[in-house]
Protein backbone atom coordinates (compact mmCIF):
# COMPACT_ATOMS: atom_id res chain seq x y z
CA UNK A 1 0.00 0.00 0.00
CA UNK A 2 1.44 3.32 -1.08
CA UNK A 3 1.68 5.73 1.66
CA UNK A 4 0.27 9.64 1.98
CA UNK A 5 3.45 10.85 3.16
CA UNK A 6 5.38 9.05 0.88
CA UNK A 7 3.06 10.72 -1.91
CA UNK A 8 3.67 14.26 -0.47
CA UNK A 9 7.43 13.88 -0.24
CA UNK A 10 7.31 12.77 -4.03
CA UNK A 11 5.18 16.07 -4.88
CA UNK A 12 7.57 18.21 -6.72
CA UNK A 13 8.16 14.88 -9.27
CA UNK A 14 4.30 14.20 -9.45
CA UNK A 15 3.28 17.53 -10.44
CA UNK A 16 5.85 17.63 -13.38
CA UNK A 17 4.25 14.27 -14.14
CA UNK A 18 1.01 14.63 -14.34
CA UNK A 19 2.22 18.66 -15.88
CA UNK A 20 4.07 16.70 -18.63
CA UNK A 21 1.26 14.60 -19.72
CA UNK A 22 -1.23 17.13 -20.03
CA UNK A 23 1.22 19.30 -22.03
CA UNK A 24 1.74 16.24 -24.31
CA UNK A 25 -2.10 16.15 -25.09
CA UNK A 26 -1.98 19.67 -25.35
CA UNK A 27 0.53 19.54 -28.39
CA UNK A 28 -0.55 16.54 -29.79
CA UNK A 29 -3.88 18.16 -30.17
CA UNK A 30 -3.01 21.72 -30.88
CA UNK A 31 -0.08 21.19 -32.71
CA UNK A 32 2.75 23.41 -33.30
CA UNK A 33 0.97 26.68 -32.79
CA UNK A 34 0.43 25.80 -29.37
CA UNK A 35 3.96 25.64 -28.83
CA UNK A 36 4.42 29.14 -27.08
CA UNK A 37 1.27 28.17 -24.98
CA UNK A 38 2.72 25.08 -23.88
CA UNK A 39 5.98 26.51 -23.28
CA UNK A 40 4.73 28.76 -20.32
CA UNK A 41 2.56 26.44 -19.15
CA UNK A 42 5.41 24.29 -18.72
CA UNK A 43 7.68 27.30 -16.81
CA UNK A 44 4.18 27.70 -14.70
CA UNK A 45 4.60 24.17 -13.53
CA UNK A 46 8.09 23.94 -12.88
CA UNK A 47 7.36 27.23 -10.67
CA UNK A 48 4.59 24.93 -8.57
CA UNK A 49 7.35 22.17 -8.26
CA UNK A 50 9.89 24.60 -6.67
CA UNK A 51 6.88 26.23 -4.79
CA UNK A 52 5.93 22.62 -3.51
CA UNK A 53 9.48 22.05 -2.37
CA UNK A 54 9.46 24.64 0.19
CA UNK A 55 8.09 22.42 3.16
CA UNK A 56 9.97 19.37 1.90
CA UNK A 57 13.81 20.12 4.05
CA UNK A 58 11.50 20.07 7.48
CA UNK A 59 8.72 17.61 6.75
CA UNK A 60 10.59 15.19 4.35
CA UNK A 61 12.14 12.09 5.06
CA UNK A 62 12.69 8.62 3.21
CA UNK A 63 10.17 7.64 0.89
CA UNK A 64 8.60 4.27 -0.36
CA UNK A 65 11.23 2.47 1.96
CA UNK A 66 13.99 4.56 1.36
CA UNK A 67 13.86 4.24 -2.62
CA UNK A 68 13.21 8.29 -2.40
CA UNK A 69 14.53 10.56 0.41
CA UNK A 70 13.14 14.37 0.01
CA UNK A 71 15.70 16.52 1.81
CA UNK A 72 17.22 19.67 1.70
CA UNK A 73 20.44 18.72 0.08
CA UNK A 74 17.62 17.25 -2.89
CA UNK A 75 15.70 20.52 -2.70
CA UNK A 76 18.56 23.17 -3.09
CA UNK A 77 19.68 20.69 -6.72
CA UNK A 78 15.88 21.12 -7.72
CA UNK A 79 15.45 24.43 -7.30
CA UNK A 80 18.74 25.28 -9.55
CA UNK A 81 17.47 22.26 -12.09
CA UNK A 82 13.75 23.85 -12.08
CA UNK A 83 15.38 27.95 -12.93
CA UNK A 84 17.80 26.32 -15.72
CA UNK A 85 15.28 24.28 -17.00
CA UNK A 86 12.50 27.70 -17.13
CA UNK A 87 15.23 29.69 -18.65
CA UNK A 88 16.02 27.04 -21.75
CA UNK A 89 12.42 27.22 -22.46
CA UNK A 90 11.63 30.68 -22.96
CA UNK A 91 14.62 31.61 -24.59
CA UNK A 92 13.94 28.77 -26.98
CA UNK A 93 11.11 30.40 -29.47
CA UNK A 94 13.46 33.13 -30.59
CA UNK A 95 16.56 30.63 -31.45
CA UNK A 96 13.75 28.30 -33.41
CA UNK A 97 12.40 31.59 -35.17
CA UNK A 98 15.13 31.60 -37.63
CA UNK A 99 14.98 30.28 -40.63
CA UNK A 100 17.62 28.02 -40.79
CA UNK A 101 17.10 26.08 -37.38
CA UNK A 102 16.13 23.70 -39.51
CA UNK A 103 12.83 22.52 -38.47
CA UNK A 104 10.73 24.45 -40.50
CA UNK A 105 11.36 28.16 -38.96
CA UNK A 106 9.43 27.64 -35.60
CA UNK A 107 9.31 25.84 -32.25
CA UNK A 108 7.83 22.28 -32.40
CA UNK A 109 5.41 21.92 -29.41
CA UNK A 110 7.41 18.91 -27.89
CA UNK A 111 10.60 20.77 -27.09
CA UNK A 112 9.02 22.06 -23.41
CA UNK A 113 7.23 18.41 -23.02
CA UNK A 114 10.78 17.13 -23.49
CA UNK A 115 12.84 19.40 -20.75
CA UNK A 116 9.53 18.42 -18.71
CA UNK A 117 10.25 15.04 -18.41
CA UNK A 118 14.08 15.56 -18.23
CA UNK A 119 13.60 17.57 -15.24
CA UNK A 120 11.18 14.61 -13.82
CA UNK A 121 14.26 12.14 -14.29
CA UNK A 122 16.93 14.94 -12.77
CA UNK A 123 14.78 15.12 -9.89
CA UNK A 124 14.72 11.27 -9.12
CA UNK A 125 18.66 11.48 -9.53
CA UNK A 126 19.54 13.85 -6.78
CA UNK A 127 16.81 12.34 -4.34
CA UNK A 128 17.34 8.93 -5.06
CA UNK A 129 18.26 6.68 -2.39
CA UNK A 130 18.46 3.63 -3.69
CA UNK A 131 20.42 2.11 -6.83
CA UNK A 132 17.21 1.33 -9.04
CA UNK A 133 15.79 4.72 -8.39
CA UNK A 134 19.16 6.19 -9.45
CA UNK A 135 19.40 4.38 -12.58
CA UNK A 136 15.29 5.15 -13.41
CA UNK A 137 15.87 8.79 -12.75
CA UNK A 138 19.15 9.27 -15.31
CA UNK A 139 17.63 7.04 -17.83
CA UNK A 140 14.33 9.34 -18.17
CA UNK A 141 16.61 12.55 -18.06
CA UNK A 142 18.71 10.60 -20.73
CA UNK A 143 16.16 9.32 -23.03
CA UNK A 144 14.60 13.20 -23.43
CA UNK A 145 18.34 14.49 -23.70
CA UNK A 146 19.11 12.16 -26.94
CA UNK A 147 16.00 13.76 -28.53
CA UNK A 148 16.43 17.47 -27.82
CA UNK A 149 20.52 17.09 -28.66
CA UNK A 150 19.32 16.19 -32.25
CA UNK A 151 16.17 18.33 -32.22
CA UNK A 152 17.23 20.35 -35.47
CA UNK A 153 16.54 17.46 -37.56
CA UNK A 154 17.60 18.44 -41.10
CA UNK A 155 21.16 19.64 -39.41
CA UNK A 156 23.82 17.19 -39.96
CA UNK A 157 25.17 18.55 -36.80
CA UNK A 158 22.55 18.17 -34.44
CA UNK A 159 21.89 14.84 -35.65
CA UNK A 160 25.37 13.88 -35.30
CA UNK A 161 25.25 14.99 -31.68
CA UNK A 162 22.04 13.28 -30.89
CA UNK A 163 23.30 10.10 -32.25
CA UNK A 164 27.37 10.74 -30.39
CA UNK A 165 25.23 11.30 -26.95
CA UNK A 166 22.62 8.43 -27.52
CA UNK A 167 25.82 5.76 -28.51
CA UNK A 168 28.30 6.72 -25.41
CA UNK A 169 25.17 7.46 -23.18
CA UNK A 170 24.39 3.52 -23.76
CA UNK A 171 27.79 2.65 -23.18
CA UNK A 172 27.92 4.19 -19.93
CA UNK A 173 24.26 3.23 -19.12
CA UNK A 174 25.37 -0.37 -19.46
CA UNK A 175 28.58 0.55 -17.35
CA UNK A 176 26.46 1.83 -14.63
CA UNK A 177 24.35 -1.47 -14.79
CA UNK A 178 27.13 -3.87 -14.02
CA UNK A 179 28.54 -1.82 -11.29
CA UNK A 180 25.33 -1.59 -9.60
CA UNK A 181 24.86 -5.39 -10.16
CA UNK A 182 28.30 -5.86 -8.93
CA UNK A 183 27.73 -4.07 -5.88
CA UNK A 184 24.28 -5.71 -5.44
CA UNK A 185 25.97 -8.93 -5.46
CA UNK A 186 29.06 -8.08 -3.12
CA UNK A 187 27.12 -5.75 -0.41
CA UNK A 188 23.70 -7.88 -1.03
CA UNK A 189 21.41 -4.44 -1.36
CA UNK A 190 20.89 -1.85 -3.77
CA UNK A 191 19.98 0.85 -1.17
CA UNK A 192 22.64 3.34 -0.07
CA UNK A 193 22.14 2.42 3.19
CA UNK A 194 22.68 -1.29 2.65
CA UNK A 195 25.93 -0.93 0.64
CA UNK A 196 27.42 1.62 2.81
CA UNK A 197 26.62 -0.89 5.78
CA UNK A 198 28.21 -3.31 3.68
CA UNK A 199 31.11 -1.50 2.92
CA UNK A 200 32.27 -0.41 6.44
CA UNK A 201 33.13 -3.92 7.13
CA UNK A 202 35.72 -3.48 4.39
CA UNK A 203 36.30 -3.01 1.08
CA UNK A 204 36.24 -6.88 -1.14
CA UNK A 205 37.79 -7.02 -4.11
CA UNK A 206 34.11 -7.07 -5.96
CA UNK A 207 32.58 -4.31 -3.89
CA UNK A 208 35.81 -1.74 -5.28
CA UNK A 209 35.57 -3.36 -8.85
CA UNK A 210 31.71 -1.89 -8.48
CA UNK A 211 32.51 1.57 -7.24
CA UNK A 212 35.00 2.37 -9.73
CA UNK A 213 32.39 1.05 -12.53
CA UNK A 214 29.42 3.37 -11.13
CA UNK A 215 31.84 6.53 -10.79
CA UNK A 216 33.04 5.65 -14.33
CA UNK A 217 29.44 6.30 -15.29
CA UNK A 218 28.63 8.76 -13.21
CA UNK A 219 31.79 10.49 -14.44
CA UNK A 220 30.12 10.30 -18.16
CA UNK A 221 27.51 12.10 -17.00
CA UNK A 222 29.14 14.91 -15.61
CA UNK A 223 31.23 14.97 -18.90
CA UNK A 224 34.37 14.62 -16.84
CA UNK A 225 37.65 13.49 -18.05
CA UNK A 226 38.39 10.68 -19.50
CA UNK A 227 34.94 10.15 -20.27
CA UNK A 228 34.23 13.80 -21.49
CA UNK A 229 34.51 12.46 -25.50
CA UNK A 230 31.24 13.60 -26.41
CA UNK A 231 30.85 17.10 -24.61
CA UNK A 232 32.43 19.31 -27.54
CA UNK A 233 30.49 17.85 -30.32
CA UNK A 234 26.88 17.80 -28.83
CA UNK A 235 27.12 21.19 -26.68
CA UNK A 236 28.42 22.61 -30.45
CA UNK A 237 25.66 20.37 -32.66
CA UNK A 238 22.87 21.09 -30.47
CA UNK A 239 20.57 23.70 -30.67
CA UNK A 240 21.99 26.73 -28.66
CA UNK A 241 18.77 26.50 -26.03
CA UNK A 242 19.72 23.03 -25.96
CA UNK A 243 23.10 23.42 -25.52
CA UNK A 244 22.26 25.86 -22.60
CA UNK A 245 20.34 22.95 -20.81
CA UNK A 246 22.79 20.62 -21.07
CA UNK A 247 25.60 22.56 -19.69
CA UNK A 248 23.53 23.35 -16.64
CA UNK A 249 20.34 21.28 -14.89
CA UNK A 250 21.70 18.11 -16.27
CA UNK A 251 25.58 19.16 -14.41
CA UNK A 252 24.16 20.00 -10.90
CA UNK A 253 21.49 16.76 -11.43
CA UNK A 254 24.65 14.46 -12.47
CA UNK A 255 26.95 16.42 -9.88
CA UNK A 256 23.86 16.02 -7.17
CA UNK A 257 24.14 12.54 -7.85
CA UNK A 258 27.53 11.82 -7.64
CA UNK A 259 27.95 13.53 -4.15
CA UNK A 260 25.06 11.78 -2.45
CA UNK A 261 26.07 8.08 -3.84
CA UNK A 262 29.76 8.96 -3.19
CA UNK A 263 28.73 10.65 0.88
CA UNK A 264 25.89 8.23 1.80
CA UNK A 265 26.41 4.85 -0.42
CA UNK A 266 30.37 4.91 -0.20
CA UNK A 267 30.68 7.19 2.24
CA UNK A 268 32.83 4.23 4.81
CA UNK A 269 35.06 4.08 1.50
CA UNK A 270 36.28 7.50 1.64
CA UNK A 271 39.83 6.32 1.04
CA UNK A 272 38.95 4.33 -1.83
CA UNK A 273 36.91 6.74 -3.94
CA UNK A 274 38.73 9.73 -2.80
CA UNK A 275 41.73 8.64 -4.61
CA UNK A 276 39.59 8.11 -7.98
CA UNK A 277 37.60 11.39 -7.30
CA UNK A 278 41.30 13.24 -6.76
CA UNK A 279 42.68 11.84 -10.37
CA UNK A 280 39.15 12.95 -12.65
CA UNK A 281 39.39 16.39 -10.86
CA UNK A 282 43.31 16.92 -11.49
CA UNK A 283 42.56 15.56 -15.67
CA UNK A 284 39.33 17.56 -15.82
CA UNK A 285 41.08 20.78 -14.33
CA UNK A 286 44.26 20.42 -16.46
CA UNK A 287 42.75 18.50 -20.14
CA UNK A 288 39.76 22.10 -20.05
CA UNK A 289 41.95 24.12 -19.81
CA UNK A 290 44.53 23.21 -22.19
CA UNK A 291 42.06 21.73 -24.71
CA UNK A 292 40.08 24.76 -25.30
CA UNK A 293 43.05 27.29 -25.77
CA UNK A 294 42.72 26.77 -29.83
CA UNK A 295 38.58 26.72 -30.30
CA UNK A 296 37.58 29.50 -32.70
CA UNK A 297 34.11 28.12 -31.97
CA UNK A 298 32.64 29.59 -28.41
CA UNK A 299 29.63 26.90 -28.44
CA UNK A 300 33.01 24.01 -28.21
CA UNK A 301 34.89 26.48 -26.08
CA UNK A 302 32.27 26.43 -23.26
CA UNK A 303 32.03 23.06 -23.72
CA UNK A 304 35.87 22.52 -22.75
CA UNK A 305 35.04 25.11 -20.14
CA UNK A 306 32.15 22.60 -18.34
CA UNK A 307 35.14 19.75 -18.23
CA UNK A 308 37.13 22.51 -16.50
CA UNK A 309 34.66 23.57 -13.83
CA UNK A 310 33.89 20.28 -13.28
CA UNK A 311 37.19 19.38 -12.53
CA UNK A 312 36.97 22.00 -10.33
CA UNK A 313 33.46 20.88 -8.49
CA UNK A 314 35.16 17.70 -7.67
CA UNK A 315 37.84 19.78 -5.44
CA UNK A 316 35.19 19.80 -3.21
CA UNK A 317 33.98 16.37 -3.55
CA UNK A 318 37.37 15.04 -2.83
CA UNK A 319 37.73 16.53 0.36
CA UNK A 320 35.26 13.91 1.79
CA UNK A 321 33.50 16.26 4.35
CA UNK A 322 30.20 18.05 5.15
CA UNK A 323 32.69 21.37 3.98
CA UNK A 324 33.69 19.98 0.86
CA UNK A 325 29.79 19.39 -0.09
CA UNK A 326 28.78 22.61 1.15
CA UNK A 327 31.34 23.77 -0.93
CA UNK A 328 30.31 21.84 -4.06
CA UNK A 329 26.55 22.48 -3.78
CA UNK A 330 27.55 26.78 -3.79
CA UNK A 331 29.47 26.38 -6.77
CA UNK A 332 27.09 24.44 -8.68
CA UNK A 333 24.75 27.53 -7.88
CA UNK A 334 27.48 30.17 -9.26
CA UNK A 335 28.07 28.22 -12.20
CA UNK A 336 24.00 27.97 -13.61
CA UNK A 337 24.38 31.87 -13.23
CA UNK A 338 27.58 32.11 -14.99
CA UNK A 339 26.94 29.55 -17.69
CA UNK A 340 23.35 30.65 -18.41
CA UNK A 341 24.50 34.03 -18.86
CA UNK A 342 27.29 32.94 -21.06
CA UNK A 343 24.72 31.49 -23.50
CA UNK A 344 22.37 33.70 -23.55
CA UNK A 345 24.96 36.28 -25.07
CA UNK A 346 26.23 33.24 -27.50
CA UNK A 347 21.73 33.32 -28.29
CA UNK A 348 22.58 37.01 -29.38
CA UNK A 349 25.21 36.39 -31.62
CA UNK A 350 23.32 37.02 -34.97
CA UNK A 351 24.86 38.24 -38.20
CA UNK A 352 23.52 41.31 -39.88
CA UNK A 353 20.61 38.77 -41.29
CA UNK A 354 19.81 37.72 -37.79
CA UNK A 355 21.33 34.22 -38.51
CA UNK A 356 22.80 32.84 -35.34
CA UNK A 357 27.10 32.77 -35.27
CA UNK A 358 29.40 30.92 -33.23
CA UNK A 359 32.74 32.09 -34.09
CA UNK A 360 34.75 34.02 -31.61
CA UNK A 361 36.32 35.67 -34.45
CA UNK A 362 32.99 37.65 -35.14
CA UNK A 363 33.19 39.16 -31.90
CA UNK A 364 35.83 41.00 -32.92
CA UNK A 365 34.87 45.18 -32.32
CA UNK A 366 31.44 44.29 -30.21
CA UNK A 367 32.31 47.04 -27.66
CA UNK A 368 31.69 49.46 -29.92
CA UNK A 369 28.44 48.28 -31.57
CA UNK A 370 26.78 46.53 -28.55
CA UNK A 371 28.62 47.85 -25.52
CA UNK A 372 25.74 46.46 -23.22
CA UNK A 373 26.30 42.63 -24.30
CA UNK A 374 30.28 43.46 -24.68
CA UNK A 375 30.15 44.35 -20.91
CA UNK A 376 27.96 40.95 -20.09
CA UNK A 377 30.30 38.89 -22.55
CA UNK A 378 33.14 40.30 -20.23
CA UNK A 379 31.58 39.60 -16.65
CA UNK A 380 30.77 36.09 -17.71
CA UNK A 381 34.59 35.54 -19.00
CA UNK A 382 35.94 36.80 -16.24
CA UNK A 383 33.85 35.16 -13.49
CA UNK A 384 34.70 31.78 -15.22
CA UNK A 385 38.28 32.33 -14.86
CA UNK A 386 37.78 33.37 -11.15
CA UNK A 387 38.57 36.89 -11.48
CA UNK A 388 37.77 38.80 -7.98
CA UNK A 389 35.57 40.04 -7.13
CA UNK A 390 33.04 38.11 -9.32
CA UNK A 391 30.98 35.27 -8.18
CA UNK A 392 33.64 32.85 -9.94
CA UNK A 393 36.25 33.70 -7.80
CA UNK A 394 34.17 32.74 -4.84
CA UNK A 395 33.35 29.51 -6.10
CA UNK A 396 36.85 28.31 -6.46
CA UNK A 397 37.85 29.70 -3.10
CA UNK A 398 35.09 27.78 -1.35
CA UNK A 399 36.46 24.19 -2.98
CA UNK A 400 39.93 25.13 -2.60
CA UNK A 401 39.37 26.10 0.94
CA UNK A 402 37.36 22.63 1.85
CA UNK A 403 40.45 21.23 -0.30
CA UNK A 404 43.03 22.36 2.24
CA UNK A 405 40.95 22.07 5.61
CA UNK A 406 40.56 18.21 4.61
CA UNK A 407 44.51 18.12 3.71
CA UNK A 408 44.85 18.38 0.12
CA UNK A 409 46.74 21.35 -0.27
CA UNK A 410 48.64 19.56 -3.12
CA UNK A 411 45.35 19.27 -4.98
CA UNK A 412 44.50 23.03 -4.23
CA UNK A 413 47.65 24.36 -5.37
CA UNK A 414 47.37 22.57 -8.63
CA UNK A 415 43.63 23.68 -9.24
CA UNK A 416 44.92 27.20 -8.58
CA UNK A 417 47.69 26.86 -10.92
CA UNK A 418 45.45 25.70 -13.72
CA UNK A 419 43.05 28.31 -12.91
CA UNK A 420 45.77 30.65 -14.47
CA UNK A 421 46.03 28.44 -18.09
CA UNK A 422 42.23 28.16 -17.96
CA UNK A 423 42.25 32.46 -17.65
CA UNK A 424 44.02 32.38 -21.23
CA UNK A 425 40.98 31.52 -23.35
CA UNK A 426 38.24 33.42 -21.62
CA UNK A 427 40.72 36.53 -21.48
CA UNK A 428 41.26 35.71 -25.06
CA UNK A 429 37.44 36.40 -25.99
CA UNK A 430 37.41 39.72 -23.75
CA UNK A 431 40.27 40.66 -26.02
CA UNK A 432 38.60 39.94 -28.92
CA UNK A 433 35.72 41.98 -27.82
CA UNK A 434 37.63 45.14 -26.90
CA UNK A 435 41.04 44.90 -29.07
CA UNK A 436 40.80 43.08 -32.12
CA UNK A 437 39.57 45.19 -35.41
CA UNK A 438 35.57 45.02 -35.89
CA UNK A 439 34.20 42.44 -37.82
CA UNK A 440 30.57 42.75 -39.26
CA UNK A 441 28.29 44.53 -36.84
CA UNK A 442 25.41 42.03 -34.64
CA UNK A 443 21.98 42.68 -35.34
CA UNK A 444 19.73 44.48 -32.56
CA UNK A 445 19.16 42.76 -29.57
CA UNK A 446 15.52 41.89 -30.83
CA UNK A 447 14.15 39.85 -27.54
CA UNK A 448 13.39 42.16 -24.34
CA UNK A 449 13.51 38.93 -22.26
CA UNK A 450 16.78 37.62 -23.78
CA UNK A 451 18.49 40.87 -22.56
CA UNK A 452 16.63 41.09 -19.19
CA UNK A 453 17.21 37.79 -18.48
CA UNK A 454 21.25 38.47 -19.26
CA UNK A 455 21.10 42.02 -17.14
CA UNK A 456 19.39 39.78 -14.10
CA UNK A 457 22.56 37.48 -14.56
CA UNK A 458 25.07 39.51 -14.75
CA UNK A 459 24.30 41.30 -11.83
CA UNK A 460 24.14 38.22 -9.46
CA UNK A 461 27.63 37.99 -10.51
CA UNK A 462 28.72 41.25 -9.47
CA UNK A 463 26.63 41.79 -6.71
CA UNK A 464 26.39 38.00 -5.39
CA UNK A 465 28.30 38.81 -2.35
CA UNK A 466 25.05 40.21 -0.78
CA UNK A 467 23.31 36.88 -1.15
CA UNK A 468 26.30 35.01 0.51
CA UNK A 469 25.25 34.79 4.02
CA UNK A 470 21.59 33.20 2.17
CA UNK A 471 23.81 30.95 -0.04
CA UNK A 472 26.42 30.15 2.77
CA UNK A 473 23.25 28.82 4.78
CA UNK A 474 21.76 26.88 2.18
CA UNK A 475 24.18 24.73 1.27
CA UNK A 476 25.30 24.05 4.55
CA UNK A 477 21.72 22.95 5.55
CA UNK A 478 22.15 20.92 1.80
CA UNK A 479 25.42 19.30 3.01
CA UNK A 480 24.49 18.20 6.77
CA UNK A 481 21.38 16.55 5.15
CA UNK A 482 23.48 13.84 4.03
Amino acid sequence: MIETASLLMTMPELLLTGAGLILLMVATFGGDNSARLVGWLAVAALAVAGWSLCGLPSTGGEAFDGLYRADAFGAFAKVLIYVAAAVSIVIAPRFFATGNSGIGGAIRAEYPVLIIFATVGMGLMVSAGDMLTLYVGLELNSLAAYVLASFMRQDGRSAEAGLKYFVLGALASGILLYGISLLYGFTGSTSYTGIATAMADGLSNGELFGLVFVLAALAFKISAVPFHMWTPDVYEGAPTPVTAFFASAPKVAAMGLLVRVSMEAMGSALTSWQQIVIFVALASILFGAVAAIGQSNIKRLLAYSSINNVGFALVGLAAGTAEGVAAVMSYLAIYVVMTLGSFLCVLQMRDADGNPVEDIASLAGLSQSRKGLAAAFAIFMFSLAGIPPLMGFWAKFLVFDAAVAAGLTGLAVFGIAASVIGAFYYLKIIKTIYFDEPAGEYAPAGSTLESALIAVSAAIIVLGYLLNPLLDATSKAAAAAL
